[in-house]
């Protein structure tokens, strides 16, 4: 996991290297360059189809690890949806569905030594992010027509406050993708930041028990994090979503 380097008798290693954006033929990166991020994107899609599709295709009545996982998995984000956006929310559940497996496996797939995590790069996050402030924002308008505004209006306010309070939800709205997507990446960045820098402190013998074992507890938050990520990004895309059907306050 770490990449160190020995200079004139110092440890050196570099813990952000590890999101570099590389071309896998090599060359400049351009527009349709085929990268490392392009391959772990393609992975984290052909983990979503393994586990969802192929470990499901045949619905056994005593069902196997696969489609345990694939049930349990299932079960809970439909729970998640019912109970966040009532039952009006529930013909969305496939794009959420498909949301939270994406992110959970491209996290999960990251923790593999030599991997590349995907959803460490805001360019990632930010397009998912984005993809849910859109598509919620159309549903809103859509379904409430010009009533989506009330959302807005905080009418059990007092009246005079509700003018402000009204610009302050705007804003937290517009500021919704930017913290939805910023809060996905940056956690991912910062534990595996940290996870290489104890890798590092690995080849110091007077400190690698030490080390070691901080690599095995970060590791092991690193796992529950990856998990927490995706069901926050979900559950907050349940929110808005709600939002968008219900916007009266």
């Amino acid at each position: 996991m770490a990449d160190e380097a020995t200079n004139g008798g110092g440890l050196s290693f570099k813990p952000m290297d590890q999101f570099e954006v590389k071309s896998l033929f090599g060359g400049e990166i351009g527009m349709f360059t085929i990268t490392n991020v392009t391959l772990w994107l393609a992975l984290a899609v052909l983990a979503v189809i393994g586990l969802m599709v192929l470990t499901t295709s045949k619905r056994e009545t005593v069902p196997g690890r696969g489609q345990s996982i694939a049930e349990l998995m299932y079960g809970f984000v439909y729970k998640m949806v019912e109970d966040v956006t009532g039952k009006d929310g529930i013909k969305y559940f496939p794009y959420i569905m498909t949301l939270f497996m994406f992110i959970l496996c491209a996290n999960f797939l990251g923790l593999i030594p030599m991997s590349f995590t995907t959803t460490s790069h805001i360019a990632v996050t930010a397009v998912l992010g984005f993809g849910v402030f859109f598509a919620v924002t159309i549903l809103g308008f859509v379904k409430n027509g010009a009533s989506f505004l009330s959302l807005f209006w905080v009418s059990s306010a007092p009246l005079p406050l509700r003018p402000i309070l009204a610009v302050i939800e705007i804003i937290s709205y517009f500021v919704r993708p930017v913290s939805h997507s910023i809060r996905l990446a940056g956690n991912m960045m910062a534990g595996h930041a940290v996870l290489k820098v104890f890798a590092g402190f690995a080849q110091v013998a007077a400190i690698a028990p030490v080390a070691i074992i901080g690599v095995m507890a970060i590791y092991g938050l690193e796992v529950l994090v990856s998990a927490i990520q995706a069901y926050v990004f979900t559950i907050l895309t349940c929110v808005y979503l709600k939002d968008a059907l219900h916007p009266h306050h």
